[in-house]
């Protein structure tokens, strides 16, 4: 597997009160060759499922190697292009015994409304889906081709949680995420596991209440087109996409009991956009996060992620991942006890960054719409040697100007390879097979500057370290 992609040498910081500095990260290319991939989702267990958005979900295995046939395959059924198609995929709570999962797409024989429905997994084949097995479970019209939503997701509380769009054109001319009676601009919540096809949940906010319908849980939505659970608190992240200038993220604690109004299309993000019949700005809730289309970092679409929780990076605990689509920057946020932190981790040109996903342990993955790439996100090392799990032992001279020794522990059993980048996350060269725990490094065409190398066994990171040229 090729590996690489950006590191940066430098932490451009956002705060909101105070300035924190925080890890950077880069990007491991993890497999590639998807086509328009816009989800990534876990099924409990090793696997990755990609969805694309023409109507098939592939998997990868945790080697990065995918599979030759598809998951799933009902590209006969999808109108996509532009913001329709095949948009999202859940797992049941408890798929490793009932082989259920969701999906959002817009459907052909509808003329392209949307549609949430459940599928099964084959009796027979853990990587194959029944494409006979697909139950309708809502059906909710669509009077424009965009601002869909696409997302949905079980929440901590086991219901079903689906982000709807607008409705789209410009605007939302039909005032329709501020109307009560309409499914459009909210986040919905289902409970699928009784009634038929479902049943509202008796905490959903606005049961019994005629003015409002029962199945949502908030309003007041724009487009949230990815919205997630952190996975160790239950808090909830919207990311939801703007008109013309301002991106916003949306936070709803754990704790919350629903109703919030997220104030589209009075506001746009905290700002007024159309305020005519509205009530006070303190009907609404503002987001925690808001960046300018036109300012820094920029954009034109966030890209909503996901909380991390894995084990493999501490430093990053707690931190929200997010893109755009347009920007393709990385950017985390995190709270630091006092207010709410932003870093801005590089930007990564060409991808079109359209969705995170975590695998069964919580490592976080990004996707690429243009390049058709899936990208592990690491974190870049910020010291000469990192002591822990690392078979590196020294590197001497460092800073040097003409060479240097990288001495590490070597074990005969294992195939072992250097590939050293720039600060830019450019491969710089590679060393194969290496047969010795002794590597002397000429600088050769290498300029003055900083350098980050990783020792790979049998494709894994063992050791990893920074090099100085002088």
């Amino acid at each position: 597997m090729k590996q690489i992609c950006h590191f940066l040498l430098i932490l451009t910081l956002i705060v909101f009160i105070n300035t924190s500095f925080g890890q950077q990260v880069y990007l491991n290319l993890f497999a590639t060759g998807f086509s328009d991939p816009v989800d990534i989702a876990n099924a409990g267990d090793s696997r990755l499922f990609i969805v694309e958005q023409a109507g098939k979900i592939k998997i990868i295995d945790e080697g990065g190697n995918v599979n030759p046939v598809p998951f799933l395959d009902i590209t006969s059924i999808v109108i996509d292009g532009g913001e329709r198609g095949l948009l999202g995929l859940a797992f049941h709570p408890d798929y490793i015994n009932n082989g259920y999962f969701y999906i959002n797409y817009t459907s052909q024989s509808t003329g392209g409304d949307t549609q949430i429905s459940r599928f099964k997994v084959s009796s027979g084949n853990p990587d194959i889906a029944e494409p006979g097995s697909e139950l309708h479970i809502l059906t909710i019209a669509q009077p424009f081709g965009n601002h869909n939503g696409g997302d949905l997701d079980f929440g901590p509380d086991g219901y079903l949680y689906i982000g709807m769009g607008d409705g789209g054109s410009g605007g939302d001319p039909g005032n329709r995420a501020q109307n009560p009676l309409e499914m459009l601009g909210k986040m919905l919540r289902i409970d699928i596991d009784n009634g038929s096809p479902y049943s509202i949940p008796a905490t959903n906010p606005f049961v019994g209440d005629p003015t409002t319908l029962d199945e949502i849980w908030a309003l007041g939505l724009r487009n949230p087109w990815r919205f997630s659970f952190d996975s160790q608190t239950g808090d909830m992240w919207i990311a939801d996409v703007g008109q013309n200038a301002w991106e916003e993220i949306d936070f709803q604690s754990a704790t919350s009991s629903g109703g919030e109004n997220y104030g589209w299309r009075c506001y746009e993000g905290s700002h007024p956009f159309n305020t005519s019949g509205c009530p006070p700005a303190s009907a609404f809730v503002f987001p925690i996060y808001e960046y300018s289309q036109s300012g820094s970092p920029g954009g034109c679409s966030v890209t909503g992620g996901v909380v991390y929780r894995g084990s493999q990076y501490p430093a990053l605990d707690g931190h929200y991942f997010l893109s755009d689509y347009c920007g393709g920057w990385i950017m985390t946020i995190y709270y630091n006890g006092i207010s709410w932190v932003t870093i801005n981790h590089g930007t990564w040109s060409g991808e079109g960054f359209s969705t995170f996903g975590e695998d069964v342990t919580g490592e976080v993955y990004v996707a690429g719409l243009f390049t058709g790439k899936i990208w592990k996100i690491e974190e870049i090392i910020n010291s000469v040697i990192d002591k822990d799990n690392n078979i590196v032992s020294s590197i001497f001279p460092n800073p040097f100007k003409e060479s240097t020794t990288i001495k590490f522990e070597y074990d005969a059993t294992n195939t072992y390879k250097l590939n050293i980048y720039d600060v830019y996350g450019k491969l710089v060269f590679t060393v194969d097979n290496i047969t010795q725990g002794e590597i002397s490094l000429n600088r050769d065409d290498m300029v003055n500057g900083i350098y980050f190398f990783e020792i790979r066994t049998n494709r894994v990171i063992s050791g990893k370290g920074k090099l100085i040229v002088r």
